[in-house]
């Protein structure tokens, strides 16, 4: 019940500093949009400087996922240097042999609020790609299991041809696992691995962890059907590069959920961690009869995420599977989490240093023959 104040100069004396604080929040808000509108500047100068360079536009198709009645499609529209006709460059591009420096996949620039067409059989959707030239959209239609394609394609561009992985109604198995220090070898410090990684190490010094390819490999193969997620705290620009990678090691194609860095409608940054929640989140919600597969490491988050989330939907996880890290590797990632007692838990969980050690542990729990 609301009462009168007690001491009303005691509260007219704090009558300012509630109008300087409101202020604070303001300007505060103010100086976010200004923010905004300084970040929209800069890419409407690279623009600029892009189109003058002989950038031209292109539509990028990544693989999506989806039930026999709705699909995700994801995509991006981005300004990108073409390689010369008859070039080593395209020679590789076309083959897929690129070598590439990280910072090399920064150079495209996004085109924001950009109109794509969605081609999938007979149905033809049009969306708008975000801030960032990012595509991540539903689409109902009536699918058979199996592989589909979408063709994606925004003005001005080639299209651009993307697998869409349709579940079937009764699969009830699948997989989601982190890339850094889990399918990829990072050993970097924290602060500076997504750095580095990212702009300066080449994409063929990327060594891929032990064991871990062919633990996936068996998993699907016993799991023909089961989706794959790449759940990755990793830009989206760095998508072909990670692509790249996970097919040169051999690991089984899946759909890639990353994330941009930088502003967000109302954050300053993004946060990976909240990315990862919401995603599976919507995993349990789009499948509600399957049972995930979770895999991570313990360099710093996975397992309180995994953990989170398991609390909250225990019948909708299998296993959690975790890659402890190494001494060296665990002081290069500043450290562990702490394994935390899952004795009480309703969900298994794995802990093995490598792909091997989780693939004997798994086969206990019968998710893989032994």
């Amino acid at each position: 019940m609301d009462t009168a104040p007690q001491n009303p100069a005691r509260d007219n004396a704090h009558a300012p500093r509630q109008d300087k604080i409101g202020q604070y929040a303001l300007s505060g808000s103010r100086f976010f949009r200004l923010a905004h509108w300084v970040s929209d500047s800069v890419n409407d100068v690279r623009i600029t400087l892009a189109k003058r360079w002989k950038f031209v536009p292109q539509t990028i198709a990544y693989q999506g996922y989806g039930s026999t009645t709705r699909v995700r499609v994801l995509g991006r529209v981005l300004l990108t240097h073409k390689p010369l006709p008859g070039s080593k460059a395209e020679h590789e591009a076309k083959n897929g042999n690129q070598n590439i420096r990280g910072w090399r996949a920064f150079t495209g620039v996004p085109l924001q609020f950009t109109d794509v067409e969605i081609t999938i059989g007979d149905v033809v959707t049009h969306v708008t790609a975000d801030r960032g030239g990012l595509v991540d959209t539903e689409v109902d239609v009536q699918l058979s299991p199996g592989w589909h394609t979408a063709i994606l394609r925004a003005e001005g561009t080639d299209p651009a041809e993307a697998l869409i992985q349709v579940i079937a109604p009764g699969v009830e198995f699948g997989i989601v696992s982190d890339i850094d220090d889990t399918v990829m070898v990072t050993a970097l410090p924290r602060p500076f691995l997504a750095l580095w990684n990212t702009f300066v190490l080449s994409e063929r010094a990327r060594m891929a962890t032990p064991g871990m390819a062919v633990l996936l490999d068996r998993l699907t193969l016993e799991h023909p059907d089961a989706p794959v997620i790449y759940l990755s705290t990793g830009p989206w620009n760095a998508a072909p590069t990670l692509g790249r990678f996970l097919t040169r090691n051999m690991y089984p194609k899946g759909t890639l959920l990353l994330t941009d860095w930088g502003l967000t409608q109302d954050r300053w940054f993004r946060s990976g961690q909240d990315h990862k929640h919401r995603n599976l989140e919507r995993l349990a919600q789009e499948f509600p009869d399957m049972r995930w597969l979770l895999i991570g490491d313990n360099g710093q988050h996975d397992e309180a995420i995994y953990s989170a989330f398991a609390a909250e939907n225990p019948e909708k996880v299998a296993a959690i599977a975790i890659r402890q890290l190494s001494v060296s590797e665990s002081v290069f990632a500043g450290g562990h989490s702490e394994d935390g007692d899952h004795t009480t838990s309703r969900v298994p969980w794995i802990y093995s240093p490598d792909g091997a050690g989780i693939a004997k542990q798994l086969a206990l729990l019968d998710l893989l023959r032994g």
